[in-house]
């Protein structure tokens, strides 16, 4: 190879290096001034439920803080799915986000047969918003004071025992499969076109139990037309704090909560993700938030990005055990 050709080569080389350099630069540059621009924060559900409600409360203040227009858009449909596979397929620059929730990531891909998206392969988690759980309850007629006493009057009344849910492959619906499978019981599954219709029959007598959410649940409770014999998650709502969980009644390690995060689209840039993740848990810590939260019936818990990814897995893998216990399967 000659001298005139070995130079230019080597200068070719150097220049292309020089170029990627430049552009490697550029975009961290980019990703360190993110955002620059609004941001879409996609809700794979229709409007006024308590994912849209905190979606809203976290884009109001997500504003403020990155001095962006932060923007909900509702997409629903397919029990999440569709919204959801939007953010899965967009650019992963920042600018497009999932505000999810255990149904359409936890519990979809076991429960749908014909998934669009991947959640642990196409989206990102980046921050926890809130965590709520159900109550048990059961009409005041019905002759159980506790878990164990339920468990009881279950295996009695085999045939006559049933829980009510606010549809297929919700929270309400997989806490009643989860409670079956632990017990050893086989209470039926009553399925409503919303938690409110299941309310009606489960006052009435209609049905004997059902696992709601605390907030609908606890007028019910006050008023004496129900009986709460415990909560759901793995410690005491503040809200009843005199009412115990399920665990420490008569079945020990049981634990069934929903929870609520934001995702990205897979391979958006760990800089942007981070400050997305201190950004939110920042806002979630605050005084107004915080009572927010506990109105709903919620609260909060922050973690860091490989804790939140953590728990996605765990919550992933128990629904998925439930799930194909009980034969639970939606075609789209």
């Amino acid at each position: 190879m000659n001298k005139k050709l070995f130079a230019m080569l080597r200068n070719t080389g150097f220049a292309c290096a020089m170029v990627a350099a430049s552009v490697a630069g550029s975009l961290a540059v980019a990703e360190d001034a993110w955002p620059t621009q609004s941001v879409r924060l996609i809700v794979p559900f229709a409007p006024g439920g308590a994912t849209d409600t905190l979606a809203r409360l976290l884009a109001k203040e997500l504003t403020v803080d990155l001095k962006q227009a932060v923007v909900v858009e509702n997409k629903p449909g397919a029990g999440g799915n569709i919204g959801s596979n939007v953010v899965a397929k967009s650019t992963p620059n920042g600018y497009t986000l999932l505000f999810g929730a255990a149904g359409n990531i936890s519990v979809n891909p076991s429960l749908f047969t014909n998934m669009p998206y991947n959640p642990e392969t196409d989206l990102a988690p980046v921050a926890v918003v809130a965590q709520s759980m159900n109550i048990l309850v059961v009409p005041a007629a019905l002759p159980v004071n506790s878990v164990a006493d339920l468990i009881q009057y279950a295996k009695q009344h085999p045939d006559t025992t049933n829980f009510g849910s606010s549809g297929i492959g919700g929270t309400t619906h997989l806490a009643g499969e989860l409670f079956n499978a632990m017990a050893g019981t086989h209470i039926t599954h009553v399925p409503y076109q919303g938690s409110g219709p299941a309310m009606i029959d489960l006052v009435a007598g209609r049905v004997q139990l059902m696992f709601d959410n605390l907030p609908s649940a606890m007028p019910h409770v006050q008023r004496g037309e129900l009986r709460a014999l415990g909560v759901t998650g793995s410690e005491r709502s503040a809200q009843l704090p005199n009412v115990p969980t399920i665990a420490e009644t008569g079945l020990p390690g049981f634990e069934a909560t929903t929870w609520f995060g934001v995702f990205a689209p897979a391979k958006t840039p760990n800089t942007i993700l981070d400050k997305l993740n201190n950004t939110i848990n920042r806002i979630m810590q605050q005084p107004a938030e915080q009572s927010m939260l506990q109105s709903l019936g919620a609260y909060f818990k922050p973690m860091t990005r490989p804790e939140f990814q953590t728990f996605v897995k765990k919550d992933t893998d128990k629904w998925a055990k439930v799930i194909k216990t009980a034969g639970i399967k939606i075609h789209y």
